[in-house]
């Protein structure tokens, strides 16, 4: 064996590795963010079934859907308060 083919042996390993972390990388960001709007909209599920519960007693309502969820968790109160404003439209 000589080193001119061990070295590029060992180059083409590493650029490999290399072609590997960046497609992982490049396939792992969108995961991340459609899993933080999941979680968000999980917690605006949880904040509209208060707000339900809450509103039930002032006669307050919010429809529960994927898009009402989503709003609200990714605006939070505000995002509420904008839920409730539009059904009193």
């Amino acid at each position: 064996m000589n080193i001119g083919m061990e070295l590029g042996i060992i180059l083409a390993y590493a650029l490999g590795l290399i072609a590997l972390y960046i497609i992982v990388w490049v396939l792992a960001t969108p995961l991340k963010f459609i899993g933080k709007i999941v979680v968000k909209a999980a917690i605006g599920v949880i904040i509209l079934f208060i707000t339900n519960f809450i509103g039930n007693f002032i006669g307050v309502s919010v429809t529960i859907n994927p898009l009402t969820a989503t709003i609200v968790g990714i605006l939070g109160i505000p995002g509420v308060v904008l839920m409730v404003a539009i059904n009193k439209l």
